[in-house]
């Protein structure tokens, strides 16, 4: 794992490669600094950061939307935006939400976008947005204008445009916006659904539960600039494990963990937490003895493994949304 993936021509396994990749807008703002990135094939990549750390910008750039400053883009095996016309047909994307016509209902929306692909076959139009719509889960809603369709509808009708064909490629910026909890179980579920297919999935989201849930591997942006990237399993293990111990005598676990080299604890009225460190195995049962021979009353006592939250944190020393 590492922050910046070797350089030269992109390798046939990389469907997304950037090599310094800036954008800096006029006024001087830098939204994209350097970025050297690699998306393996076959890889549901989670694209992390903050609101604000440059991920739209980046994927806008990765699209073709917009020229970089400096710096080089190759999707598919091609240069951006120098490709775009043989690019885009394989990908399919939302970005920055949907853009919809209001007037028109979702179904007729969902037949515009396709009968813009020049890729498309007008015979199976109907089929293909059929099947679509029961993907996203808004069959019921398919006669309803979009001007009247909610957040969360649009969203899903913008995602459901980006999957009428198959693609190689699937580029989903915050895909789960406006979404409630059970829709944004339904589209983790379909994003797995699509990579199972054998298409690469790139996820832009500022929920580390999100791409902790769905991502086999992962790149963390902060300030316009790449901090890590690698597996989801490598970024996590970057954090370390929690001790925690549920008693309500906080104050004296407290105090004989602390005497155990226990560090970072924080205390409140149900559970001690301390960071587990180089703790072995065996000094666990040994830990738990000490609190009962102390008269700590324990009622729980174990160890949580480190999340992607713990290891931004360690690696950024900021935090952000972390809902899902």
């Amino acid at each position: 794992m590492t922050g910046a993936p070797p350089q030269g021509p992109a390798a046939p396994d990389d469907v997304i490669r950037t090599s310094g990749l800036t954008k800096r807008f006029r006024g001087g703002q830098l939204a994209v600094d350097g970025l050297d990135l690699a998306v393996p094939r076959g890889s549901v990549f989670g694209f992390l950061g903050p609101n604000g750390s440059g991920k739209t910008t980046t994927i806008r750039m990765l699209m073709g939307l917009i020229a970089p400053t400096s710096g080089v883009a190759t999707v598919l095996g091609s240069p951006m935006p120098q490709s775009i016309g043989s690019v885009l047909p394989r990908v399919g994307a939302l970005i920055e939400g949907p853009a919809l016509y209001g007037y028109l209902s979702g179904r007729d929306n969902l037949a515009r976008f396709d009968a813009a692909d020049p890729t498309s076959d007008p015979r199976t139009r109907a089929l293909r947005v059929t099947g679509a719509l029961e993907r996203v889960g808004l069959t019921a809603a398919a006669g309803k204008k979009a001007r009247a369709y909610s957040l969360g509808m649009k969203q899903r009708l913008g995602l459901a445009s980006a999957l009428l064909q198959p693609r190689e490629l699937l580029v989903l910026d915050e895909p789960t916006n406006g979404l409630d909890p059970q829709g944004m179980r339904e589209i983790r579920s379909l994003v797995r659904e699509v990579a199972a297919e054998g298409t690469t999935v790139f996820l832009s989201s500022h929920l580390l539960d999100e791409i902790e849930q769905v991502c086999t591997h992962a790149a963390v942006m902060s300030k316009g600039r790449l901090v890590v990237q690698g597996t989801v399993t490598e970024l996590a293990a970057r954090a370390q494990g929690r001790l925690v111990v549920r008693t309500p005598d906080v104050a004296l676990a407290a105090e004989v963990l602390g005497g155990r080299q226990v560090t970072d604890l924080r205390t409140d009225q149900a559970r001690v937490d301390g960071v587990t460190g180089t703790l072995g195995d065996d000094e666990l049962p040994k830990l738990c003895a000490a609190l009962v021979e102390a008269g700590v009353r324990v009622h729980g006592f174990g160890v949580e493994r480190g999340t992607l939250e713990d290891a931004f944190v360690a690696l950024t020393g900021e935090g952000f949304d972390v809902a899902g």
